[in-house]
């Protein structure tokens, strides 16, 4: 029994579920970096490689100490984007978890967002991906934003 135990325990763990070949995982992170990039440069198209069709777009903020949800449409984002700005948007980020099942990862990033050389904000990013027959693509972005606590 004393054997056992710790087998059973260590055969229902999450990580015996969520195993996952090591280029599925790449080819997400990927599809995510492919998205910061395309940010930085400016370049709608590129990040519209990596999202879904009807893809959602949400962030949670802090007034008065009250979380608000917004939300914000593709098409939108993709023409801010795209549209000329004074300073690159450069989104840094950490892959802190990459969960795969099937068809579908979930992937947990802290980041670090900066406008040029000067720093804006950070939080928590929590993708949605599905794997398609043309690759992973974005269904879903939430993320956190602060100014405060930030590594």
């Amino acid at each position: 029994m004393k054997i056992v135990l710790p087998l059973l325990l260590f055969g229902l763990s999450p990580p015996t579920f969520a195993q996952h070949p090591a280029a599925e995982t790449e080819a997400v992170k990927k599809t995510i970096t492919t998205f910061f990039d395309g940010m930085r440069r400016g370049d709608s198209t590129l990040v519209r490689t990596t999202l879904a069709p009807g893809v959602v777009l949400h962030t949670i903020s802090n007034r008065n100490g009250s979380p608000q949800l917004g939300a914000e449409k593709a098409n939108d984002f993709l023409k801010a984007v795209g549209t000329p700005h004074a300073e690159v948007w450069d989104e840094r980020i950490t892959f802190e978890r990459v969960l795969l099942d099937a068809n579908l990862a979930s992937v947990w990033t802290p980041y670090q967002f900066y406008l040029g050389s000067k720093f804006s904000h950070c939080g928590y990013n929590s993708f949605q991906l599905v794997k398609y027959a043309s690759g992973w693509k974005i269904v879903h972005v939430i993320d956190t934003r602060r100014k405060d606590k930030c590594q």
